[in-house]
């Protein structure tokens, strides 16, 4: 099973830091974008499964979906709209975001499973039956097997001598 995982605001948010270390903005008390998807991912039996945090989101906002074998996850957690509050300190991190996963091939992405509690997304997949393993059994042959001789169409059949 191979799993890939992308973060397509990698590179934007480690730019974010480099600058407010540059300007001394470090220790900011404003809210900033999301930052990515932390998760585990393990297999455990027949299924691979992934947890995903994502605290204050929204579960309406939450969609996945799959294309091939890549899963996309996206979320929404929106900032407070209080009437007239005035905002000593916001650090919560707030926005869309997206998590990609390219899963292996043996996965049975038809029966994908999620659910959402306490903050935590579990997506459940399990293995496909033509990637489980499996015992084949040999058979004993003491007499070779009878090869039938077929022709192509239009051909004629080869003479014994």
């Amino acid at each position: 099973m191979m799993l890939t995982s992308y973060d397509p605001f990698a590179a934007t948010s480690a730019a974010v830091r480099a600058l407010d270390q540059l300007t001394g903005r470090s220790g900011t008390t404003t809210a900033r974008p999301l930052a990515g998807m932390p998760m585990d991912a393990y297999r455990v039996g027949d299924n691979f499964v992934a947890h995903f945090d994502l605290p204050g989101v929204d579960p309406g906002s939450i969609d996945l979906s799959v294309e091939g074998t890549t899963l996309t996850i996206s979320a929404e957690r929106s900032v407070p709209q209080i009437e007239g509050a005035q905002w000593q300190v916001a650090e919560r991190p707030f926005g869309s975001y997206t998590r990609q996963l390219v899963l292996g091939r043996s996965l049975d992405t038809d029966r994908l499973e999620a659910s959402y509690h306490d903050g935590v997304l579990t997506v459940s997949i399990p293995v496909a039956e033509r990637a489980k393993a499996r015992k084949i059994t040999v058979t004993r042959a003491d007499t070779p097997a009878a090869v039938q001789g077929h022709t192509i169409e239009g051909e004629q059949p080869a003479v014994e001598s």
